[in-house]
């Protein structure tokens, strides 16, 4: 594990997620079902290398492809696997809002540390849906609400109206930023939320307006590096933290720079590492090819990951 500063890096009264997350993969066995073990392993690496805390059943942990009672026996074993020392978020967001609100309250039950609420995809709900989404869910759990804000994938942006409107529920608390409007980080941070990077190659500009971390994807190869690099920019080493950065731009170019990237190339990536013995994925999604992976191992040894 890594020595990193505890001031700058670990969960704290202000900070109870802590600064590097992980959006985590999912691990399937060969006849496609949940590999509870593997999944559980993915976690372990994850915190020994860097992460604060994981996000299970995101998008790159393939929640559109599971199950509630699958997404109930994955949160089960990340947080009986790395819960004592590590922040466990669930991935609560699908198109649904009923469906959100049942995960909410299953994960409120196992006992984890919060909730990561997307924007509902391909139904396109304005604002006012939106806040009543939110809201829905928000009433449903106690658990601090993190909002992710993905416009690539939802095709829908959160406004500031609609965060004005949330900050009404003291336990919404976070977002996670992808729109890459980095400048309205500020204003988010003024209404009283933690701003977490949603793409790690802008994490750097979303902790100069005022952001906390980053919800890493590539945190699976490179946890330890995304680590320094944020505590570095904390303890106020801009150009280190610049260096380490650019050092990563590699890295951020094979994992996230392809059109069939996020957990496809998580897990080709812990496949490389030694982590995982495959690199299988659920439908419509499909695993790299050997070329691609050919390309992510350039990527990675580029980096200096491998």
């Amino acid at each position: 594990m890594s020595e990193r500063s505890e001031a700058s890096t670990s969960p704290s009264t202000d900070l109870p997620f802590g600064r590097l997350l992980t959006a985590m993969a999912t691990a399937f066995g060969e006849d496609g079902s949940v590999d509870l073990d593997g999944t559980a392993r993915i976690a372990a690496h994850l915190v020994d290398h860097g992460s604060d805390g994981v996000v299970v059943s995101g998008t790159t942990g393939e929640s559109p492809t599971t199950s509630v009672a699958e997404d109930g026996e994955i949160l089960r074993a990340v947080q009986d696997a790395v819960g004592h020392r590590a922040t466990v978020i669930a991935g609560v967001g699908t198109n649904a809002t009923a469906h959100s609100v049942e995960l909410a309250r299953q994960a409120e039950k196992i006992g984890v540390d919060g909730v990561l609420l997307v924007s509902p995809y391909y139904n396109k709900p304005g604002q006012v849906g939106l806040r009543h989404h939110f809201g829905s869910v928000a009433e449903a759990t106690d658990l601090p609400v993190m909002l992710y804000d993905v416009p690539g994938r939802t095709a829908t942006t959160i406004e500031l109206e609609t965060y004005e409107a949330m900050r009404r529920y003291d336990h919404v608390t976070s977002v996670k930023d992808a729109t890459g409007l980095l400048s309205r980080t500020a204003q988010l941070v003024e209404m009283g939320y933690t701003v977490y990077s949603g793409d790690d190659a802008n994490t750097l500009g979303y902790l100069a307006y005022g952001g906390v971390g980053l919800v890493s994807v590539v945190a699976h190869a490179a946890g330890d590096q995304l680590a320094s690099m944020i505590e570095a920019w904390v303890r106020g080493d801009h150009a280190e933290a610049l260096r380490i950065h650019t050092s990563l731009v590699p890295a951020f170019d094979a994992v996230m720079g392809v059109a069939n990237y996020g957990a496809t190339t998580a897990k080709a990536a812990l496949e490389l590492l030694g982590v995982l013995d495959n690199r299988r994925v659920r439908g419509p999604l499909v695993a790299l090819a050997d070329d691609e992976v050919a390309a992510l191992r350039a990527g990675l040894a580029a980096a200096g990951l491998l």
